[in-house]
């Protein structure tokens, strides 16, 4: 019964959010709406366990000393500072820890904002050393990437459209960037979305259907 009851009820719920799309009564619209009320709860409390996980290992790190354990500490310490000063700020302003005054905006704008766009330009040059090791043009597929990806990145550049200002509309390659991104490129995106979709309501009627079991762990 450890196995067939948790069956029994992912198979029932699941079927139950499916129908809520389709049949619009309360009997089910109800229930539905609290089971997504109550998911909203469980992801609240994956958050807590998350967080705690992460003190869990910092702790331990901090406590043996492994390699770069101070920046585990100063993980440590802004994760309890921060979490702090916003619990502070969200009661004071009733919830609203982000308005303009608060130390937890300040702390948004002053410190998170700045360290995560140096954190994406740095991105850009690991980004730029793997599109070189990427687009070795060895094949006729490999070279239309290798010049698909050399033109959206200098049409994106506002000094080379500054160099092309002389060449017609249709010939400048910030025009040739934004048909490569509009039209190829919404294409694939759109056919790997579709796809995706597939693979996603696939693995949800498997699991529904009881065929896909190893959320539940291992075969006793």
């Amino acid at each position: 019964m450890k196995r067939e009851i948790p069956l029994l009820l992912t198979g029932a719920l699941g079927l139950l959010m499916i129908l809520s799309f389709f049949v619009p009564h309360q009997w089910i619209s109800v229930p539905a709406d609290f089971m997504q009320a109550s998911a909203i709860v469980l992801v609240a409390f994956g958050y807590v366990l998350g967080g705690a996980n992460v003190l869990r290992v910092n702790f331990s790190a901090i406590i043996k000393q492994k390699s770069g354990w101070p920046y585990n500490l100063v993980l440590v310490l802004g994760l309890i500072a921060t979490l702090a000063i916003g619990a502070v700020d969200g009661c004071a302003n009733r919830g609203g820890f982000l308005n303009e005054g608060t130390t937890s905006k300040w702390i948004y704008d002053q410190l998170y904002s700045p360290m995560a766009s140096t954190m994406f330009a740095l991105l850009a040059f690991y980004i730029a050393s793997a599109a070189f090791r990427a687009f070795r043009i060895r094949t006729f597929e490999a070279g239309l990437l290798a010049v698909a990806a050399l033109i959206v990145m200098l049409g994106r550049v506002p000094l080379t459209n500054a160099l092309t200002t002389w060449a017609p509309e249709w010939m400048r390659l910030q025009a040739w960037q934004e048909w490569i991104m509009d039209v190829p490129q919404n294409a694939a995106k759109r056919a790997i979305l579709i796809g995706a979709a597939l693979g996603v309501m696939a693995t949800g009627l498997r699991v529904i259907l009881g065929i896909e079991r190893t959320y539940l762990g291992a075969e006793e």
